[in-house]
């Protein structure tokens, strides 16, 4: 099963640790996604640039409005996401608990929802309709 580990961190916290501190966690963490990777249960994952880049969508008054920065108004923003592949979420949990990036800042994890059944069913009716 798909995990979806959302990483967080804190603004600038990133940015504030020495050269040989910050390529030291990269180095922990790549390493651990290799052993990831390797094991068979690193499904995909990318990092995010900082909420400053990010624009947030919203459905309001029958439109879309746009806002700059993310929705959250939180102290930690997510810095990237990693999909883990895992037999429930226990073994997803023991799997992140050993990667470096949790020294970093928070991570959640949450099962990917199967969506495959309401897409299958949305085509038939969108097959129907013409």
């Amino acid at each position: 099963m798909k995990y979806i580990c959302l990483g967080y961190i804190e603004p600038n916290k990133f940015e504030s640790l020495s050269d040989s501190d910050r390529n030291a966690m990269l180095d922990e963490c790549f390493h651990y996604d290799d052993v990831l990777r390797q094991n068979g249960h690193f499904a995909g994952g990318e990092a995010l640039q900082g909420p400053t880049t990010a624009a947030t969508l919203r459905w309001q008054n029958g439109q879309v409005a746009v806002t700059d920065g993310p929705y959250a108004e939180t102290k930690e923003q997510i810095g990237g996401i990693l999909i883990l592949e895992a037999r429930d979420l226990n073994h997803a949990i023991q799997l992140m608990s050993q990667h470096p990036g949790v020294k970093a800042g928070p991570f959640e994890i949450r099962p990917a929802a199967d969506l495959s059944d309401l897409v299958r069913e949305s085509e038939q009716r969108r097959a129907q309709e013409k």
